[in-house]
């Protein structure tokens, strides 16, 4: 028999993998690539009797290959937060799905193993820019401000890495990311201890200065866009900076866009803090969109449909959100 890990590359895919494989190790083929990345059924060769794990991508996305493999009686297990519709119902698919703004994988993994490694989730939710449900689970491990802190910034730093147009625009691919997590029950002696998380802190700092030097391209009353140029650098940090936009300022929508190799936006949304609904209704709007209530994006938006694009938004988010609408899922 053989193991599929399927997940997405970014910090909540790969925490959600790491809890998971230290309470059941695994000797599994990996399956992963960039953030947008999320297709990843397709690449799964799985036979009757193979056994696929598939954490952090859409079911409604991959509906058709997840078919396929229930089909060939293929059991597969499924943590996921996004969008899912209806799912199948096969004696094959063991699913743990919520689609809620509060949650993440990593979160939802740590629910299904009772805490088992939740230091591993914290870190995962805080990628995922879910600062007060991250902070919430971490009471239950008395750490201090410092250490979550540091949870934070890795966090933070693992979700730069998957952002990316191709895998050349990354520090590391993801599934090298994970292979070097492997051997780490605790993320605080991960940090002290592995290169390579000090050469991803090191990166996002060069890249985030860069990017810090951006003013918005479109100012509307209740939003901002931020276009940035067609570099690496830009690519990487496009999740962190419009998770960085949203917490600076919780009242209104962010989106930040790139230049893709065909020419075209990649976008990345995120709705306001205060109010975590509405980008996956901004961004289903347009093909290749999707993603969550609090965070989404578009894979390929043409340049000349940004004023759309910045039409839509100013729809769905059209003034700031007042304090009476403010949330209690997020920082």
């Amino acid at each position: 028999m053989t193991h599929f890990d399927v997940f997405n590359g970014d910090a909540d895919g790969i925490c959600a993998l790491h809890q998971l494989r230290l309470v059941t190790p695994t000797n599994a083929v990996l399956v992963t690539g960039v953030k947008r990345d999320i297709a990843l059924l397709r690449r799964v060769e799985a036979r009757a009797g193979d056994a696929v794990t598939v954490l952090d991508v859409s079911a409604d996305v991959n509906r058709i290959d997840l078919l396929s493999l229930l089909e060939r009686r293929v059991h597969v297990q499924y943590f996921d937060h996004h969008f899912a519709g209806q799912l199948p119902v096969s004696a094959f698919l063991d699913a743990h799905i919520d689609p809620s703004p509060a949650t993440c994988t990593s979160l939802l993994v740590d629910a299904y193993l009772n805490g088992a490694h939740r230091a591993w989730a914290i870190v995962g939710a805080f990628g995922d820019n879910l600062s007060r449900a991250a902070r919430k689970r971490a009471e239950t491990l008395g750490l201090d401000d410092a250490e979550l802190t540091r949870l934070k910034e890795l966090g933070e730093n693992i979700a730069l890495n998957a952002y990316g147009d191709r895998e050349q625009d990354l520090i590391v691919h993801p599934a090298e990311l994970y292979r070097t997590l492997e051997p780490y029950i605790n993320p605080l002696t991960y940090i002290d201890e592995a290169p390579l998380c000090r050469r991803l802190a090191e990166q996002k700092q060069v890249d985030l200065d860069m990017a810090r030097s951006v003013e918005p391209e479109v100012i509307l009353p209740g939003a901002e866009l931020y276009v940035l140029g067609d570099e690496p650098w830009a690519r990487r940090v496009q999740g962190v900076l419009a998770n960085e936009l949203a917490n600076r300022a919780p009242e209104l929508a962010h989106a930040v866009l790139t230049i893709n190799r065909q020419g075209n936006y990649s976008v990345s949304l995120r709705a306001p803090v205060a109010s975590p609904t509405g980008a996956d209704t901004v961004c289903v709007q347009f093909d290749s969109g999707g993603g969550r209530a609090s965070a989404a994006g578009i894979n390929q938006l043409a340049r000349y449909d940004l004023a759309l694009f910045a039409k839509a938004v100013n729809r769905a988010f059209p003034e700031p959100v007042r304090d009476s609408t403010i949330s209690k899922t997020h920082d």
